[in-house]
């Protein structure tokens, strides 16, 4: 067995799955494997990264390395549910402790999602999956960042935030406190039940389970195509909400008059909803005319093997070879 890999360990831990890589300094994938979603909120941060020591055996494995001995020169590690500085200073700390690499760095998965839509340190990104969340990046090092701790920092929508929301406005419209909607048929028929009322007794009797509200933000965007004016307005309030954090952290890093990639991810906006997209794509070009929006696309683990090889300078060919092995990374919204 090789004693180390001159190269990345690229973690993307991300809220319903964590993905990690090997990557040799040349571009190539060495090994590659997949986990439950990281929850350093709630485990605590040396267990969220005692529960990646599996999956970093089984990359360690399948490069031909001992997993017990540093496996490579540089930890690259993205990652949901470290908000803020505090928590990255934590996770820092537990991922250094392992003898996974000879330096490590911990950030924000949202600067992963940046790096993978931009080929230089200057952009913004907004990411719309389980949550949402943004940053933007200046070549000197200079951020612009949201604590994205949900509702307590006036934060609004992403895939549970959009399930919600459709569960409320469908549970009072089928029980009469709210306006008519199509939602709760439509939720109920996704779940093989009456109506929204019935999956939510489902769901707090422990009969479906909670971690499948996620898949109503489909039956979300199924019914606002069919016309449905409450379904319509959540995903008309979805792309205010990112357009707005767009703009602001444009405008705080001044790049508002400056033609700037503003990268859009996460399973909301990867799935290229026209409802959405296009809504985000007309609100930018009239509050940030010269923001280039585009799409990404490719697993997040992309990006932070890239921040990675940026650390340890790699050739220009290692990049193209790392790309090639993730092939739809970003994608222009026209």
């Amino acid at each position: 067995m090789n004693e180390q890999v001159r190269g990345v360990l690229a973690v993307d831990g991300g809220n319903s799955k964590t993905d990690v890589a090997l990557v040799a300094l040349d571009g190539t994938v060495l090994g590659s494997a997949r986990g439950d979603g990281f929850e350093p909120h709630r485990d605590g941060p040396d267990r969220a990264v005692e529960k990646l020591a599996p999956l970093i055996d089984a990359v360690a494995e399948q490069a031909g390395l001992r997993p017990d001995r540093t496996l490579t020169t540089r930890v690259s590690a993205c990652m949901a549910n470290i908000d803020l500085p505090v928590e990255e200073q934590r996770l820092h700390a537990a991922v250094a402790a392992r003898p996974w690499g000879l330096s490590a760095a911990v950030s924000n998965d949202t600067f992963g999602l940046l790096r993978t839509g931009t080929d230089s340190p200057r952009g913004v990104a907004v990411v719309c999956g389980a949550g949402i969340n943004c940053v933007g990046l200046l070549p000197d090092g200079r951020t612009a960042r949201f604590p994205a701790l949900g509702m307590l920092t006036g934060d609004w929508g992403g895939g549970s935030g959009l399930a919600a929301e459709a569960m409320w406005h469908a549970a009072r419209a089928e029980d009469g406190r709210g306006g008519p909607t199509a939602l709760s048929a439509a939720i109920g028929r996704h779940f093989g039940m009456a109506g929204a009322n019935a999956v939510a007794e489902a769901i707090h009797l422990g009969h479906l389970p909670r971690q499948r509200l996620h898949e109503i933000a489909q039956v979300l965007f199924a019914t606002a195509q069919e016309g449905d004016a409450t379904a319509l307005r959540l995903i008309d309030r979805q792309a205010d909400e990112i357009t707005r954090l767009a703009v602001v952290a444009l405008r705080r890093l001044r790049l508002l008059d400056e033609p700037t990639p503003v990268v859009l991810g996460g399973g909301v906006l990867a799935a290229r909803q026209p409802l959405l997209i296009d809504n985000v794509t007309a609100r930018l070009a009239v509050a940030a005319p010269l923001a280039e929006p585009r799409i990404v696309v490719a697993p997040p683990v992309l990006g932070a093997a890239l921040l990675g090889l940026d650390h340890l300078g790699a050739e220009r060919a290692a990049y193209e070879r790392l790309r090639a092995a993730y092939p739809t990374q970003a994608l222009s919204t026209e």
